[in-house]
């Protein structure tokens, strides 16, 4: 860890800090797009630092529900446009997570920018129901169901390596996950786009319902 990182860690209280690596179990939707330079640029809520550097690659929107992870069960919406040019590499630009605790780990672990909002996943009728609210304004909220022929599927199929930039620090993380796959849909989406990139305008290339699902992110390593 970089030393004017270790300064950041010890100034910040955090809940709970529970360093790298960390082994995650639960279940996950992923929605796997190819999104133009245009859209990103005008509708991916791009931090400063990544504006005007869009490389393409695959796109993806992913949901998960962590059953167990070193800071106890949480859920999770995340955004990544594909590739940039400075290192590239893909860039998670807008997550959400329920707890407090995910969100300060997010940030000193692998500078994700993680931030904190309530967030249901409810099965109902054989349908995944998931909401990501803001006190009453509904940030995110999708109906997805799953069937059909369970399959492997693995970060050797769909890679994904990240740079963060946080903090004035670079992140790079390659996460490595597992799990058993069935076909996917996704219905009744609604978005604000203040908050979260609006999909509805595009459409997935793939769809996927992942359960059981494994993932390990390792520990970063670092540029300044």
């Amino acid at each position: 860890m970089p030393e004017n990182h270790q300064i950041t860690l010890k100034n910040l209280k955090l809940v709970k800090h529970a360093p790298a690596p960390w082994k995650l179990k639960g279940e996950g939707i992923i929605l796997i797009y190819k999104f133009s330079r245009k859209w990103v640029e005008q509708h991916g809520i791009l931090p400063e630092h990544l504006k005007g550097k869009f490389k393409g690659g695959l796109g993806y929107v992913m949901l998960v529900n962590y059953h167990t992870s070193p800071v106890g069960p949480y859920k999770e919406l995340l955004f990544i446009p594909g590739k940039f040019t400075s290192y590239r590499k893909q860039a998670i630009t807008k997550i959400y997570v329920n707890t407090e605790v995910s969100t300060q780990n997010g940030h000193v672990n692998w500078g994700i920018p993680k931030e904190t909002l309530p967030i249901s996943w409810e099965n109902q009728d054989g349908k995944e129901v998931i909401q990501v609210k803001d006190g009453e304004k509904t940030v995110f909220s999708c109906e997805i169901k799953a069937g059909g022929i369970s399959f492997p599927l693995s970060t050797s199929l769909l890679p994904i390596e990240l740079h963060q930039h946080w903090d004035g620090v670079d992140f790079f993380t390659k996460p490595s996950g597992s799990g058993w796959g069935k076909r996917a849909t996704i219905k009744n989406l609604q978005i604000d786009s203040a908050f979260f990139p609006n999909i509805a305008t595009q459409k997935p290339l793939f769809a996927v319902k992942i359960e059981p699902f494994r993932i390990q992110f390792p520990e970063a390593t670092y540029a300044i």
